[in-house]
């Protein structure tokens, strides 16, 4: 499945279908896993039909066991050991801001005479 070419509602459509084939395979009702994660049953068919928050989404695959999905979702990542020393040690937290090249071509502009 080539997740690119997928709408986020079919991408959250898939999710919820996948985490109801797990469901299946652990042979538990949808009324059990609604009640195991804090759900009413119709919330649980909207998580199924990807209609759910992320919480729930997590809550669900904690209930079934399989939280290393969320794990390959969104690995952990490493700083390199020379980015480290550049930081000191300490770990960015705000994401630089993007020069726009637009900007620097008319700014080129105005200055010809």
């Amino acid at each position: 499945m080539n997740l690119n070419s997928m709408t986020n509602s079919a991408i959250a459509q898939e999710i919820g279908s996948r985490i109801e084939q797990l469901r299946l395979e652990k042979n538990i009702t949808q009324q059990q896993l609604a009640d195991e994660i804090g759900l009413s049953r119709v919330s649980y068919r909207k998580l199924a039909k990807g209609a759910a928050k992320f919480e729930n989404i997590i809550a669900a695959l904690r209930a079934l066991g399989r939280m290393d999905l969320i794990e390959q979702f969104v690995p952990e990542t490493s700083f390199s050991p020379m980015a480290q020393l550049k930081l000191k040690g300490k770990r960015p937290q705000r994401a630089s801001r993007q020069r726009s090249e637009t900007s620097d071509d008319n700014n080129n502009k105005e200055l010809d005479w």
